[in-house]
């Protein structure tokens, strides 16, 4: 079977209009750049018609000319991916067979998006989001990735070999790589981004390494966000010994330099001392907590309907608490198997922990200055006439009003645990040496990245692309959240 090349049939027609477009487009630039230097700014204005006016003749052309060739790009880009979804297995190289690979993640994309614009104004600040078209692309990437852990790891739909099998010959091999003995051109025929240092298919290895940020960083970052909030929220209303004491435990644990922090926390010697199944216990009660406060709080003045509310969401969580903290093979193991519902893997659970432990602090100090501000205002002031109680004004009066700033640098903060994950992975701490984790991906193939820089790039141009759309995503955030 022939090995595959990057664009095949499909490139005969749209690589040259992808050279020619992107030429164009940097000349357009540069263009763009001399005219902005001895041109003044145009000012436009508004026409009876509600449009806005543009700047007319070659300077006006200049100006849009990057515009246009850059939808130029898009579309040709969006040609390799149709083109690689419509026609049969091979005949538009690696390119369309990755995008034929990718067909539940596209799909789940556009269903996404349509719904999203369909309904936006009933939304929220969600459906505010897609008037941003920084937030849009922001999360566009986010949510390829997420539908891609997705259906990798749950539906098992998208990688093309196991991300642990090895297949003799390819070792290190050139992406499209015929696999030896393949015999029709199907999925798993081809190595599509090559082989790595073990002859492990570097494509499979890479969207499934995308369910290891998925399920942790998302989750441990909501964790964070119930430690700072329960404990700054309190600590910026009430001031005084409580904000002290808060505020000094915070600084001290922010004192040392977070990666020396983490690499004391997932080292086996201090794993072995249980120190991490302690730390779990205590972390993460604060969502159970919390919720008790939260919903009291709202329902104190009737009793019944607090009580049976109370004793079903809190029991629930509170047998979820247990089984977190209880894990076989640590020194938490108490919980019947029958009873347990999470068998979490123990390097797993250290790394969660670390993460919670690392973010909560920083968490704190934003919230207890959010609540330092807001509980100066006058809804504030007007709760405590109508005589509502301590915590009933900071969960349901300030908290609310903190949502935009908190929701922010919730998105932000994912993106800084995807970047600590990828690091620990890279130093081979806390996750199982045999994931496919982007970290140990990088790793792995940044021994060999002079002669064979297949096995590094992909995982690393994942790493970078998620952050990056994190950060969009937060930006547009920002952005419709100070419109409100």
């Amino acid at each position: 079977m022939d090995n595959l090349t990057w664009t095949g049939s499909l490139g005969t027609i749209l690589n040259p209009a992808l050279v020619v477009a992107a030429g164009l487009f940097a000349i357009a630039v540069v263009l763009q750049i001399l005219a902005s230097l001895v041109v003044e700014p145009y000012r436009a204005q508004t026409l009876p018609d509600g449009r806005l006016s543009r700047r007319g003749g070659v300077t006006g052309l200049i100006e849009r000319a990057p515009q246009y060739l850059l939808w130029a790009l898009i579309l040709i880009v969006l040609g390799y991916l149709v083109g690689g979804v419509v026609a049969p297995y091979g005949k538009a190289g690696i390119v369309g067979a990755v995008s034929k690979q990718l067909t539940p993640v596209w799909i789940a994309l556009v269903a996404t998006y349509a719904v999203s614009i369909r309904y936006k104004r009933r939304l929220g600040l969600y459906g505010k989001l897609f008037d941003s078209t920084v937030g849009m692309i922001g999360f566009g990437i986010v949510m390829f990735w997420v539908y891609t852990a997705f259906f990798s790891s749950v539906g098992g739909m998208i990688a093309t070999h196991d991300p642990l099998s090895q297949v003799s010959g390819l070792k290190n091999k050139l992406p499209g790589t015929a696999v030896p003995n393949a015999t029709d051109f199907a999925m798993g025929a081809h190595y599509l981004l090559g082989g790595d240092n073990l002859a492990r298919d570097v494509f499979s290895r890479m969207v499934l390494g995308s369910w290891e940020v998925v399920k942790i960083a998302p989750l441990a970052t909501m964790f964070a966000f119930m430690v700072g909030i329960t404990l700054g929220v309190p600590a910026g209303y009430y001031g005084g010994k409580l904000d002290t004491v808060l505020s000094f435990l915070a600084n001290l644990i922010l004192a040392f330099p977070v990666i020396l922090l983490f690499y004391l926390l997932v080292t086996p010697e201090i794993v072995m001392t249980g120190i991490p199944s302690y730390m779990a216990a205590v972390l993460f009660v604060f969502p159970v907590l919390f919720a008790m406060v939260f919903l009291n709080a709202r329902f104190r003045t009737d009793p019944k309907k607090r009580n049976v509310i109370l004793g079903v969401v809190v029991g629930a969580m509170v047998w979820a608490y247990l089984s977190l903290i209880s894990q076989p093979g640590t020194v938490m193991a108490f919980l019947p198997a029958a009873l347990d519902l999470f068998n979490i893997p123990p390097g797993i659970l250290v790394v969660f922990v670390s993460v919670v432990f690392v973010n909560s602090p920083t968490v704190f100090r934003i919230v207890r200055g959010l609540t330092l501000d807001l509980s100066t205002r006058d809804y504030v002031a007007a709760a405590q006439t109508r005589g509502e109680g301590p915590w009933y004004i900071m969960l349901w009066e300030i908290l609310p009003n903190a949502r935009g700033p908190l929701i922010v640098d919730f998105c932000l903060r994912i993106g800084y645990t995807t970047i600590l994950l990828g690091t620990l992975g890279f130093f081979g701490l806390g996750l199982p040496p045999e994931s496919p984790d982007w970290g140990s991906t990088i790793n792995e193939g940044r021994k060999l990245l002079s002669i064979y820089p297949h096995p590094a790039l992909p995982p690393a141009l994942a790493l970078l692309s998620l952050v990056l759309g994190l950060n969009l995503l937060a930006d547009g955030l920002r952005e419709e959240s100070l419109r409100d």
